[in-house]
């Protein structure tokens, strides 16, 4: 089955991750997040294939994040808001397969993910 991956080329686990499907024959689809950012709806959508809240998919130790919303209390649609529109704070890479997804790290759950 392909496995697409929202990937953010200048994010270095992100490109292990491309390498390792790459290197075990796994067939897969970037999607550059970074120039072709995610609408609210695809959000959700991976957000419900995640099963995790959008607290989940950000990104805290990015530094846009420290300097604009750490201190801040954003409820989950105006977090998916900014995540559409700050594509640098999601979480990454994130791979999904059919119904289901996970954030690509460790790379030994991409292992896991992709054998099941």
């Amino acid at each position: 089955m392909m496995v697409k991956v929202l990937h953010n080329g200048s994010c270095s686990k992100s490109n292990a991750v491309l390498e390792y499907l790459d290197e075990n024959g796994v067939p897969f689809e970037i999607i550059n997040m970074m120039e072709d950012p995610l609408s609210v709806l695809e959000i959700k959508t991976v957000l419900k294939k995640l099963n995790q809240s959008v607290f989940h998919m950000i990104r805290k130790t990015d530094k846009l994040y420290m300097e604009n919303y750490a201190d801040k209390n954003y409820s989950e649609e105006e977090w998916i808001k900014i995540l559409s529109e700050n594509p640098s704070l999601i979480q990454r890479p994130i791979l999904i397969k059919g119904s289901v997804a996970m954030l690509g790290r460790p790379i030994e759950n991409v292992k896991f993910f992709i054998e099941k």
